[in-house]
C-alpha cells in the first residue's frame, strides 16, 4: 500500500464527508504507518463518527507520539475524555498540557468541574480568572460557584465586579456582588440591587433564592420561609438516608460520648471565646469530650491556650467528609455537634455521612441547616419560639435562659478609658456600632439618621474595617442629611481593647434582621446597654436572649418606630443609661447570661434526654430543657 496515497486517501475521504470509508482506509493503514498525524486523522474521524471514547484514546496517543509538538492532541483527548466521564485521564492529560500551554476556558472548565464534583477545592484557583472572562455562559456559572464567600479577598471582589458588569441579569453574580457590597457597606448600591429582588419577591417570583448562600441570605432576609429557599434545598437529606443512621447499630456506653466537629477550635475565636469555658466544665464523669478540629494550620499557630483542658483533639483536616464520619463511627461518638453549619470553610456535610446516631446543630448558623442530617438544633425560647417549628426540619432543644454560652473566666475584666483616646467628644451622647459591616443595612442606617436628627447633640461612634467602608457610610449618612462629623469611625482593635473601649460609648444600637451575636455579649460584658427590636427569625432574635439573660427586656423594642423612639428617649434622660449600666454591672455575676457553669448543666441535661430518646429508639421530639433554680449568689 502506498503510504502517500493511503493517508491522502483517507484524508479525502475524510474532507468529503465519507467517514466510514476514511475510518476503514485509516485501520488498514495502522498496520504499517503508526505517526501522531495517523492517529490524529483517526480521532478526528471517530468522532464524527460518535466514538468519543475511541477518539480520546486515539489524540492521546497521537500526543505521545508528536513529542514535544503534541500539546494540543492532549488537550483533545482530556475534553473527550471529560465528556465521557473518564475523569482521571481527562486530569492526566488536561494537566500535561497546562505544564506546556498557557490554560483555554474549555479545559478549565473541565478539570474545575471534576476537581469540584470531587470536593477537591483547594485545587480549583487556577482556573478561577480564565473561566471568568469566557463569554460562554456555562464557563461563567461555573467561574460563579468556585469563588470563595470570603468578602475580605480582593481579587475576588474584582472578578465578581467584572462579571456583574457583563451579565448583569445573572442572579448568583447579584447575590455575590451584594456579598462583597456588604463588606464595605455600599449602603447605595445595595439599595438598588436589592429593590429588584424585593420586586421578585413580591411578585411571587422566589425560585432565584436556591442560588443563594443561606449564611449570606441572612444578612438581609428576615423571613424564616425564604430563609428556607436558599440554596441549601437543592440536595435535601432523604427520610431514609436519617432513619438508616438512626437505625445503625450502636454501642452505648456508661459516659455520653460527644463530638464538637469545627475549624474554630483556637483560642482566638469568636467561638471559643463563648464556649471555651463549658467544655472545660463539661463533667467528665458522665461526659467524653472530643474536639474533631478541621482549624488552619495558620490559626492554630497562634494558639496558646491547652486544648486538652477542653478534650481529646482528633486533627480531620485532612481528611474526606467519608473519612471523618469513619473515624466518629469508630470512636463511638453518641452525640454530633456541628459548630459551624452552612458558614466559611464549613465541613457540616459529613453529618450528611452518618457518623453518629444523635446530630445536633449549635452555636455556628443561626438558622436551619436544611440540606444537613440533623436531628436537633440547641436554641431558647426567643430564637425558637414555637411559631418556627414549620420552617425548621430539626427539633428544637431550648435550653431555659439563652442559646448562647458565655466565658466569664478568660474574658479581660473592662479597664478605665478615656473618650478622648478615640476622638470621641466629652460633651455628646455617644450612640455606637461595633457590628460587623455586612449586618449595617440601608434600612437600619435610615433609622439611626432618624435618631441622630431627633438627637442633635450626639454622635454615632461605628467601626469601619477599611477606608472604603467608611467612605461608603460617610457618603450615604451625607445623603441623608447627616453630617460627616456626627460620625467617628474605629477599626478592630485586640480583644482587651475592645472590650475596654465599649465603656466610652453610652448605648450600643443594634443592626437588623441579623443581631450583634458575639458582638451583643461582648458589649454588655463592657458594660454597654444594647437597643435592639423584636426580631422574626433566629439571627434577629440573639439579642433579645441576650438581653433577657442579664434582666434586661426593656432594651428590646417592638418595631422598627419604637427602637427609634426609644434610642432618642434614652439620649433625653441618660440617667436611664446610668441605670442600665449599673443593672449591667449588678447582674454580670450573678444572670445566667455569663454563667458558663449554670450554662454546661443545662446543656449537659439537653445531651442526657436525646441520648435517653436515642437508646429507646424514640424518633426526635422538640425538647425544653428545665431550669436550675435561679442564684442568689454571684457564680
Amino acid at each position: 500500500m502506498n503510504r502517500v496515497v493511503s493517508f491522502s486517501a483517507a484524508s479525502k475521504d475524510y474532507q468529503s464527508g465519507r467517514y466510514t470509508k476514511s475510518l476503514e482506509t485509516l485501520n488498514a493503514l495502522l498496520a504499517t504507518q503508526q505517526d501522531a498525524k495517523t492517529y490524529a486523522l483517526l480521532a478526528r474521524t471517530l468522532v464524527q463518527l460518535g466514538m468519543k471514547a475511541d477518539a480520546a484514546m486515539a489524540f492521546a496517543v497521537a500526543g505521545e507520539k508528536a513529542g514535544q509538538s503534541g500539546a494540543e492532541f492532549s488537550r483533545r483527548a482530556a475534553l473527550l475524555y471529560f465528556e465521557v466521564g473518564n475523569d482521571d485521564e481527562a486530569i492526566r492529560l488536561g494537566l500535561r498540557y497546562m505544564l506546556k500551554q498557557s490554560l483555554d476556558a474549555e479545559l478549565a472548565y473541565a478539570l474545575a468541574s471534576i476537581y469540584k464534583k470531587r470536593g477537591q477545592d483547594e485545587l480549583l484557583s487556577p482556573f478561577v480568572k480564565v473561566l471568568s472572562e469566557s463569554s460562554n455562559t456555562d464557563h461563567t456559572l461555573l467561574a460563579i460557584r468556585l469563588l470563595k464567600n470570603d468578602p475580605n479577598d480582593e481579587t475576588q471582589a474584582l472578578l465578581i465586579r467584572n462579571l456583574f458588569k457583563r451579565f448583569p441579569k445573572l442572579v448568583p453574580l447579584r447575590f455575590l456582588y451584594l456579598m462583597f457590597a456588604r463588606h464595605v457597606s455600599d449602603l447605595t448600591g445595595i439599595k438598588l440591587h436589592k429593590q429588584i429582588i424585593d420586586e421578585l419577591i413580591a411578585n411571587g417570583q422566589t425560585s432565584f433564592l436556591h442560588h443563594e448562600s443561606e449564611f449570606y441570605n441572612l444578612q438581609w432576609c428576615g423571613d424564616e420561609a425564604l430563609n428556607r429557599l436558599t440554596s441549601s434545598m437543592n440536595n435535601a437529606v432523604t427520610a431514609e438516608q436519617t432513619a438508616a443512621r438512626r437505625a445503625r447499630p450502636h454501642q452505648w456506653a456508661d459516659k455520653i460520648r460527644v463530638g464538637y466537629l469545627s475549624n474554630d477550635l483556637y483560642e482566638q475565636h469568636a467561638t471559643m471565646k463563648l464556649m471555651g469555658r463549658v467544655l472545660e466544665l463539661h463533667d467528665r464523669d458522665r461526659f467524653e469530650i472530643t474536639l474533631y478540629c478541621h482549624s488552619r494550620a495558620s490559626n492554630l499557630e497562634h494558639n496558646t491556650f491547652d486544648r486538652s483542658l477542653w478534650g481529646r483533639v482528633v486533627e480531620v483536616g485532612d481528611l474526606s467528609d467519608e473519612a471523618i464520619a469513619q473515624r466518629m463511627r469508630a470512636d463511638q461518638i453518641d452525640i454530633l455537634v456541628d459548630l459551624k453549619g452552612p458558614t466559611y470553610e464549613t465541613r457540616y456535610h459529613v453529618l450528611n455521612k452518618g457518623p453518629a446516631p444523635v446530630q445536633i446543630s449549635w452555636l455556628g448558623f443561626p438558622g436551619s441547616a436544611t440540606n444537613t442530617d440533623v436531628d436537633y438544633i440547641i436554641g431558647d425560647r426567643f430564637v425558637l419560639p414555637d411559631s418556627s417549628r414549620p420552617h425548621y426540619h430539626e427539633k428544637f432543644i431550648r435550653l431555659p435562659d439563652t442559646y448562647q454560652p458565655n466565658d466569664p473566666v478568660r474574658r479581660p475584666t473592662p479597664g478605665f478609658v478615656d473618650r478622648g483616646e478615640f476622638g470621641l467628644p466629652y460633651d455628646k451622647f455617644v450612640f455606637a456600632s461595633f457590628n460587623a459591616s455586612r449586618k449595617i443595612t440601608p434600612e437600619t442606617v435610615d433609622v439611626w439618621c432618624n435618631v441622630l436628627r431627633r438627637a442633635p447633640n450626639s454622635v454615632l461612634w461605628m467601626m469601619a474595617v477599611s477606608k472604603q467602608t467608611e467612605a461608603n457610610l460617610r457618603e450615604y449618612f451625607k445623603s441623608r442629611g447627616i453630617n460627616a462629623k456626627r460620625l467617628v469611625f474605629c477599626g478592630h482593635a485586640d480583644y482587651h481593647a475592645h472590650i475596654d473601649r465599649q465603656q466610652a460609648a453610652d448605648l450600643a444600637l443594634d443592626t437588623w434582621p441579623y443581631n450583634g451575636h458575639t458582638t451583643t455579649s461582648e458589649q454588655l460584658w463592657g458594660g454597654l446597654p444594647v437597643l435592639t427590636l423584636k426580631g422574626t427569625n433566629f439571627a434577629s432574635r440573639v439579642t433579645e436572649s441576650l438581653l433577657n439573660a442579664i434582666g434586661l427586656p426593656e432594651l428590646v423594642a417592638d418595631d422598627a418606630q419604637a427602637y427609634e423612639d426609644m434610642a432618642v428617649a434614652l439620649y433625653e434622660n441618660p440617667e436611664r443609661i446610668a441605670e442600665f449600666k449599673q443593672t449591667i454591672d449588678d447582674n454580670k455575676m450573678i444572670k445566667p447570661l455569663f454563667d458558663a457553669e449554670r450554662f454546661c448543666r443545662h446543656l449537659e441535661t439537653a445531651y442526657e434526654m436525646t441520648v435517653a430518646r436515642a437508646k429507646e429508639g424514640l424518633e426526635p421530639e422538640h425538647l425544653d430543657v428545665p431550669a436550675l433554680p435561679v442564684r442568689t449568689s454571684p457564680f
